[in-house]
């Protein structure tokens, strides 16, 4: 089993995606591999840019399945499929259980960035969008300054952006 980290852009607002998503097979390819999501609250509260559409929900609806999400906000009423969890171990732990043999996929910087300072990111599959974007939160930063040596899994360009999967050192 393996903590994949998918990077998935800024935290909250992603309606500026809707216009760079595409079929793919990478993506198709990934989507069957995963047994669990691990979204911070912002990622689980954002704008999906599908929203109201059959396409709703992680990879445009395409995948459903049991999510954890990291938050210190616990909502009052029960969510289907979602556990909550206040502390990174232990939402760790539960999407890890959850997903069983299959990757765990994180969607959010923030989430993978602590999971990655934790120690507990094995791979990082990263999407390009064709788009500069001026606010968010960062895909990699540490208050140190330090830095993560990553080894080359595969690149590839893709219908709306490059691919690239790293293996944490």
């Amino acid at each position: 089993m393996s903590l994949d980290g998918f990077i998935s852009g800024p935290g909250g607002d992603m309606s500026w995606l809707a216009e760079h998503l595409a079929d793919d097979p990478v993506v198709d390819d990934l989507i069957g591999q995963i047994g669990a999501i691990l979204v911070g609250r912002r990622t689980f509260d954002g704008d999906d840019p599908n929203r109201d559409t059959e396409k709703e929900g992680a990879f445009q609806g395409a995948w459903d399945g049991p999510q954890v999400v990291l938050t210190h906000r616990v909502p009052d009423s029960v969510v289907p499929g979602v556990t909550f969890a206040g502390a990174l171990a232990d939402a760790v732990a539960a999407a890890k259980d959850a997903a069983g043999d299959r990757y765990v996929n994180i969607l959010g910087a923030d989430v993978a960035r602590q999971c990655l300072q934790a120690g507990l990111l094995d791979e990082i599959l990263v999407f390009v969008a064709p788009v500069l974007l001026g606010a968010g939160t960062r895909l990699f930063s540490q208050a140190d300054g330090g830095s993560v040596r990553l080894v080359p899994i595969s690149q590839s360009i893709g219908p709306v952006g490059a691919r690239l999967w790293f293996r944490v050192a």
